[in-house]
């Protein structure tokens, strides 16, 4: 029986071009102003080093530290560093209304309806918890973080390991087949099925979806949420 769902932001419930068009852009630009105006901040300051350990650099200044995470945006580097400075800087973002983070509609109410059932639901992304937190309380449709009973980020694993998810399933004190992941990732999904979690792999692409739905999967194929089961 499932006890808990456990689901991936980017792709998943939200449109990548969200991530991709609107706030890697903007932490992008703004990521040189910002360090340039808190370089001496302790919690920037604790970053910025982890940044320099990860370039074996003993000596940096604002500029090269700039240059490197903009790279990283580029290449859509999957480190906890830049992910928390990324969400630092979305919060300017989000507190200004420059934007609203995007959520499906059948996210949305999948998500709703599955938190009237009284079923905790958490979200397990590659960005930092702080811009998962900041992500769900500026929506389209509002405030959701009511809809959720944690946040996961890579300090739990990386989201292709299968360790990562059983770190999760510890951490939450329940047997990996009490969850069900949702994700938009084929990486991941195997990976979470293969520590025993039920799994939903959502494809968006529907011509995709239209390739994969019919094959001898171990996982649960959509193009939405409505068509999710949990059980």
């Amino acid at each position: 029986m499932i006890k808990a769902i456990l689901t991936d932001i980017e792709g998943t419930t939200s449109s990548i071009s969200f991530v991709h068009d609107i706030l890697f852009p903007y932490a992008y630009d703004k990521i040189a102003d910002f360090l340039s105006q808190n370089w001496h901040n302790e919690q920037v300051k604790n970053i910025v080093l982890e940044v320099a350990n990860l370039e074996n650099l003993t000596d940096f200044t604002p500029s090269e530290i700039t240059t490197i995470l903009r790279d990283w945006i580029k290449l859509d580097r999957k480190v906890t560093p830049l992910k928390d400075l990324q969400g630092i800087i979305w919060e300017e973002g989000y507190k200004n209304g420059d934007y609203r983070s995007h959520i499906y509609q059948d996210a949305y109410e999948k998500l709703t309806f599955w938190h009237s059932q009284n079923i905790p639901i958490y979200i397990y992304s590659s960005g930092s918890v702080y811009a998962q937190k900041l992500f769900f309380s500026h929506s389209e449709y509002g405030n959701l973080l009511h809809l959720f009973s944690g946040f996961y980020d890579t300090n739990i694993g990386n989201k292709k390991e299968s360790q990562s998810y059983q770190n999760i399933a510890n951490s939450m004190d329940l047997n990996p087949d009490e969850i069900i992941f949702l994700s938009d990732v084929e990486a991941e999904v195997n990976s979470a099925f293969s520590v025993g979690m039920s799994t939903v792999w959502v494809i968006r692409d529907e011509g995709i979806f239209q390739e994969k739905k019919d094959t001898n999967s171990s996982h649960q194929i959509v193009n939405n949420f409505s068509l999710i089961t949990v059980l």
